[in-house]
């Protein structure tokens, strides 16, 4: 530890959030079995990557919740009230909250995202086509606790969290994840959110193994190291792999060293063996009452749930339990 606290104190880095990214980065891959965060993905380039990811056939989860957005929109909207502010964790792209626009209109938006570049852009362009929607945009980790914007503190908040997410955390992380939400978004606050469901391993292997898009999405996190943290990773002497966990009910992704082979990152050295991994990424699938209980255990109630007619996504809205 205290070799890693060196690094980090003689590397310079430019900004509080790399020397964060740095901190976990090297305490992920300090652990056995390594593993680094998915929330390191989303670069300019990995968000880019991820949007190339939804429009592949094989990938179900995106078209599959904006078909329930589309479909059950009018009764989503129904939640929203007009003068809310909606608060959405891990913003990425403005497609969903487009499609909530047309079923409601609240009176701010706020973005939180930890990509600064690709959040600016997307709530520009959001701006330009709803130029009475007070947009405000958070450049922030949301998986922890942040300020929101002095322009929405007297409005009610909603938080919006679609996508499958929610499932790339650990249930523990999950639990914390809405505790943490609620206090953030205050007194009566309500949440939209997304969570795929259990269904056929080979729907799940297919949709995370599909392409080669997957695969460079998923070593994006290797090109982050490389260019922020100056690591000199071998991006050849790594393959990507996705397998379904059946017993814990999550696909999990992997990046499998190919070689024996020995990596650096801010003066730490990094042993690899051939087929060892570096596990990324989890995301894990619910039942409708599996999500329910996990909601209830952050202090959070099930208010409605919608699906769609194959039961492949759910769309649930949360209030708080008193």
């Amino acid at each position: 530890m205290n070799v890693h606290a060196s690094a980090l104190a003689e590397a310079h880095l430019p900004d509080e959030q790399t020397t964060a990214f740095a901190r976990e980065a090297i305490a992920d891959l300090s652990q056995q079995p390594k593993k680094l965060s998915p929330k390191f993905f989303y670069d300019a380039t990995g968000s880019e990557l991820f949007e190339a990811i939804t429009k592949l056939p094989e990938y179900y989860p995106t078209r599959t919740e904006l078909a329930i957005l589309r479909e059950r929109g009018g009764e989503i909207g129904k939640i929203i009230p007009e003068h809310a502010a909606l608060v959405e964790f891990g913003a990425g792209a403005t497609t969903k909250v487009r499609l909530l626009l047309g079923h409601c209109r609240f009176a701010a938006y706020v973005p939180v995202d930890i990509s600064g570049d690709f959040l600016k852009a997307q709530a520009n362009g959001l701006k330009r086509d709803f130029p009475a929607l007070g947009i405000y945009p958070v450049a922030a980790d949301f998986t922890t606790p942040f300020e929101l914007p002095r322009q929405v503190a007297s409005m009610p908040k909603v938080g919006f969290f679609p996508g499958s997410t929610i499932g790339n955390f650990e249930p523990q992380e999950a639990q914390a994840f809405l505790k943490s939400a609620r206090k953030i978004l205050g007194t009566g606050a309500q949440m939209i959110i997304g969570a795929d469901l259990e269904k056929d391993e080979k729907v799940l292997h297919d949709a995370y193994n599909a392409a080669g898009v997957t695969a460079r999405f998923n070593l994006n996190v290797l090109v982050r190291i490389n260019r922020e943290l100056g690591g000199n990773f071998d991006l050849s002497a790594f393959t990507h792999r996705a397998i379904y966990n059946r017993e814990r009910h999550r696909i999990e992704m992997h990046l499998i060293s190919k070689k024996s082979q020995t990596v650096r990152l801010l003066g730490t050295s990094f042993s690899f063996r051939p087929g060892e991994s570096i596990h990324t990424e989890n995301s894990y699938k619910y039942s409708i009452e599996r999500f329910a209980a996990l909601a209830q255990g952050a202090g959070w109630r099930v208010r409605e749930s919608w699906t769609d007619a194959a039961r492949m996504f759910s769309v649930h809205a949360l209030e708080v339990a008193e």
